[in-house]
């Protein structure tokens, strides 16, 4: 019996030091685990950071992922978020090829239609900035494609849970 995949996403706050990032990939390398974007950054609590991680696999891995992470010493809280009660954004920068005033106006228009933003433009090309879920930023990639694509940068996803609650940070790092 094949076990089915799912995406899920783990919310965590960590100590704000050197090497956390390498000991919470490592342990997703001595499992065998795939982490499929990882984003991080300061939160409200100069010494703590937040990591949004979207992994793949089934309910047991996601709960196995979680046990392993609490043992951690730098990971002070980490749960798996509810994608129901989710807020999560990424953020694209893609680069296409522009010589022609036709194709220009085609990607002005696309990002129009994205919501997204041209921020450079330059004789051969224009960089789009796309924000928003990972789906909208796959739907823009593959209308891009149709023109060609000279490079994507993405910074994976972050996340927050909807309403008052809170992943719980107040323990000491």
């Amino acid at each position: 019996m094949k076990m089915t995949q799912e995406k899920f996403l783990l919310g965590m706050v960590v100590a704000h030091k050197p090497g956390v990032l390498h000991r919470v990939s490592n342990m997703f390398r001595r499992r065998n685990f795939n982490i499929e974007s990882i984003s991080v950054g300061a939160t409200e609590e100069k010494d703590l950071a937040r990591m949004t991680l979207a992994i793949s696999g089934d309910d047991r891995m996601a709960r196995q992922v979680v046990k392993q992470m609490e043992k951690l010493l730098d990971v002070v809280s980490v749960s798996v978020l509810d994608q129901n009660r989710t807020v999560l954004r990424e953020l694209a920068l893609v680069k296409l090829p522009a010589a022609d005033p036709k194709t220009r106006s085609d990607i002005v228009n696309w990002a129009n239609v994205f919501r997204s933003h041209v921020v450079d433009l330059s004789p051969e090309s224009v960089i789009v900035e796309v924000t928003g879920t990972p789906d909208k930023i796959d739907a823009f990639i593959e209308l891009a494609k149709s023109i060609g694509i000279k490079e994507i940068s993405r910074t994976g996803v972050t996340a927050l849970e909807r309403g008052a609650g809170a992943i719980n940070w107040t323990e000491t790092v």
